[in-house]
């Protein structure tokens, strides 16, 4: 459980940074090139870079979420149990009501 709740604040810190980064870099012309933009093109061009930069670390989040092995993970067994008998509860009271009932409570 820490190791998921790592790369979760990981990829979360990333979220916040990258794009700060990028824009930071872009206004105070540390990126080459960045002082013979336009404002309107500055702008523009980190604000894009900003959005891509996260588009990046939500897919790595995603692939990294999707290469742990699904076997790793066991539902809690009383979470299972409560579930399940409240399945069962919905559906016993379901079959017992009128089904003209059910037909007004669904308009």
């Amino acid at each position: 459980m820490a190791d998921v709740v790592r790369k979760f604040f990981t990829a979360s810190m990333l979220m916040w940074i990258a794009p700060i980064l990028i824009l930071y870099g872009f206004n105070n012309n540390l990126f080459p090139g960045a002082s013979q933009l336009s404002s309107h093109s500055l702008t523009i061009l980190s604000g894009l870079l900003a959005v891509i930069s996260v588009n990046i670390v939500i897919a790595f989040y995603i692939y990294m979420a999707m290469k742990e092995p699904s076997n790793k993970h066991e539902p809690d067994p009383t979470f299972l149990a409560e579930a399940k008998a409240s399945i069962k509860q919905q559906h016993s009271s379901s079959e017992t009501e009128d089904p003209s009932q059910a037909r007004e409570k669904h308009e």
